[in-house]
């Protein structure tokens, strides 16, 4: 029972994920850009550091900051693509396209990952991890080019699907970059839990000008009732709250049988478009994620064969 309360965890840590897709361009349709990310993240700060102050109170340890300056150089550079470009490219992305055609691209994300630890970590990149790249790159363009949502004109649907393509592209540096940081800083260095919550930090400063440049331009903008709702869903449960329960699922029951779960979130983001924003389905959105999906599968499969044998 214990391991299918687990799975049901992660079941609900796909469908929250899904389900910012649809949230998310409803806030972005709402607020300018900068100011919907940067209230998110005011709201995360707070969830972030009660949790973390209801751990003190519980007597585990926990470290507020970074302890070092080179730790903080380290986070605030993570925090530049993490949160920074993320979010302001996943905020004005949501603007421009459907809500279901993002959820499907964004899947790509671990593809990145995996080209990105050449340059990065100095991973080898084989000739199948090109035929997965291509593979996905061939479903993203069934997605954007034959997407059923054409009430969106294709020139603002190509420039969203583009900034989310590059969101991703911003997320799988920041996977890289955690990744270095956790290995170098040794067996007393820092959790992935406190990076995450660091690089918030630093990632809410970053994009504070970018919420007074918002100011500057239309003047502050009170969230209405629906933007409250919206910003507390993709910060309390999407960001704060599916990452403690995603954390606690990798503790249970792997890393890999965890990970497996991200690929419900596409047709959970689909879904959520389809009933929040009355986007519509099609032949050639099932056709796309499966293309991305056997492409990102192939990468994953082929990176852990390099891994295993050597760098």
């Amino acid at each position: 029972m214990r391991g299918l309360n687990v799975h049901l965890l992660m079941l609900m840590v796909s469908m929250i994920w899904g389900g910012s897709w649809a949230v998310g361009r409803l806030l972005a349709l709402s607020l300018p850009p900068a100011t919907g990310a940067w209230m998110r993240y005011i709201a995360c700060m707070i969830a972030f550091y009660m949790w973390f102050g209801y751990k003190a109170a519980s007597g585990q340890d926990v470290r507020w900051l970074p302890g070092s300056r080179n730790s903080w150089w380290r986070v605030s550079v993570i925090a530049l693509f993490a949160v920074m470009g993320y979010q302001l490219l996943f905020m004005h992305g949501m603007r421009f396209t459907a809500a279901g055609d993002a959820s499907l691209i964004i899947t790509m994300n671990p593809i990145f990952t995996v080209l990105l630890a050449a340059p990065i970590l100095g991973q080898r990149i084989t000739r199948k991890m090109i035929y997965g790249l291509f593979l996905s790159f061939i479903g993203v363009v069934v997605v954007t080019g034959w997407s059923p949502n054409t009430d969106i004109p294709l020139d603002e649907r190509l420039r969203g699907d583009l900034m989310i393509m590059l969101a991703a592209l911003c997320w799988a540096t920041a996977t890289n970059l955690t990744r270095i940081m956790l290995e170098s800083e040794g067996e007393h260095g820092a959790t992935s839990t406190e990076i995450v919550v660091w690089y918030s930090l630093v990632g809410t400063i970053l994009l504070t000008p970018w919420w007074l440049l918002d100011v500057y331009h239309v003047g502050f903008q009170v969230p209405n009732n629906e933007d409250l709702l919206a910003i507390l869903y993709l910060s309390i449960l999407s960001t704060v709250l599916a990452y403690i329960w995603f954390v606690v699922g990798v503790e249970r029951i792997g890393a890999t049988s965890a990970s497996s779960y991200v690929f419900l979130v596409p047709p959970f983001g689909v879904l959520g478009g389809w009933l929040l924003l009355d986007e519509r389905l099609g032949v050639s959105l099932i056709i796309g994620f499966l293309l991305i999906v056997g492409g990102v599968r192939a990468v994953q499969k082929e990176s852990s064969v390099v891994g295993r044998s050597g760098r």
